[in-house]
């Protein structure tokens, strides 16, 4: 049996809208709204959706990079939102994030190694030799070399500046990391290599993941489990096979019908929504996807459903299935 090491409860984060002369508080952009998982120890949780579904926010929000407005989030059954930011600066040596931007993410003015081993002086390896060693070891173990420590971030393509990013992830052996859609900045042929890179840490260093990205056939390939979110909520989670031979919620379903097949003989039925996606700062009542539905019912525009198991370890917030 695994075990729990993070779990969310109801995490919402609401953005406000501020408007006239005065910048009073008009309104708010529900970037999540109450969502709620869980992740195992060494497990990779896949989370996706189209963008602007607050995937990212969620990432952050659990980091407290971005202060949740409400919610509960555990790691190792201690509750991060109730502690101090000197407190929090200390659990973030076991929570780290890859962040999407490979380019914006690494400081220009500093070198390789002042990157890397920064989070190490942060946290008290106060000898430069060491540190020296450690980023030394680190680049070697994302697949660069010690020389590339004296070298800077424009040096490098986006491919390897992605590895230095993974390698500062890395450096004070954290045990969950958020990847923020780590290989949408990069070319496919280079997406591969990082998310083997990945895989292969994983099992070196016993990490856990919880991966962002919008691009569902990547998702698949390194996930345990996955879960979908729309407008700020998650609608289904389920295992990642489970998911794909089975999707429950209409939503997934339409994604899932978004891939493209390699075999050109084969017809697949494509489910083209209509419409746009609501604005996250006025959401539609009831079921927040009633509005592109084919299948919505009257129920949908009126209550928003619960997320509930409808299978074992299958949870979906769809009113067809209650």
């Amino acid at each position: 049996m695994q075990q729990q090491l993070l779990e969310v409860n109801g995490l919402k984060k609401y953005f406000d809208i501020k408007g006239g002369v005065l910048g009073r508080k008009v309104g708010e952009v529900k970037a999540v709204d109450g969502i709620s998982f869980d992740v195992q120890n060494g497990e990779t949780l896949g989370i996706v959706g189209e963008s602007g579904c607050g995937k990212s926010t969620t990432g952050k929000s659990i980091l407290r990079l971005i202060e949740p407005t409400e919610g509960e989030v555990k790691f190792e059954g201690q509750d991060l939102l109730s502690l101090s930011p000197e407190q929090m600066r200390k659990m973030r040596r076991d929570i780290q994030i890859i962040f999407q931007d490979p380019y914006a993410s690494l400081n220009p003015r500093h070198t390789v190694e002042k990157i890397i081993g920064e989070p190490l002086l942060v946290y008290g390896m106060k000898s430069a030799k060491e540190r020296k060693e450690r980023v030394k070891e680190l680049l070697e173990v994302v697949g660069l070399q010690a020389h590339h420590a004296s070298r800077y971030p424009h040096q490098f393509s986006g491919g390897q500046r992605q590895r230095i990013g993974i390698a500062r992830a890395l450096a004070n052996n954290p045990k969950l990391i958020i990847c923020d859609e780590p290989v949408s900045a990069l070319d496919v042929s280079v997406q591969s290599q990082i998310l083997n890179l990945m895989e292969d840490l994983q099992k070196k260093f016993n990490l856990t993941y919880i991966f962002i990205a919008h691009d569902l056939s990547v998702v698949k390939h390194i996930s345990d489990r996955i879960g979908v979110m729309y407008l700020g909520k998650m609608v289904e989670l389920a295992d990642k096979d489970m998911l794909y031979d089975d999707p429950k919620h209409p939503y997934s379903q339409a994604l899932l019908s978004a891939i493209p097949n390699p075999d050109p003989d084969e017809i697949k039925d494509r489910i083209i929504l209509k419409g746009d996606v609501p604005s996250p700062s006025n959401p539609p009542k009831g079921c927040p996807f009633n509005t592109r539905c084919p299948k919505a019912m009257n129920v949908c525009r009126e209550i928003t459903p619960n997320f509930q198991e409808v299978e074992e370890n299958h949870f979906v917030a769809c009113h067809l299935y209650e």
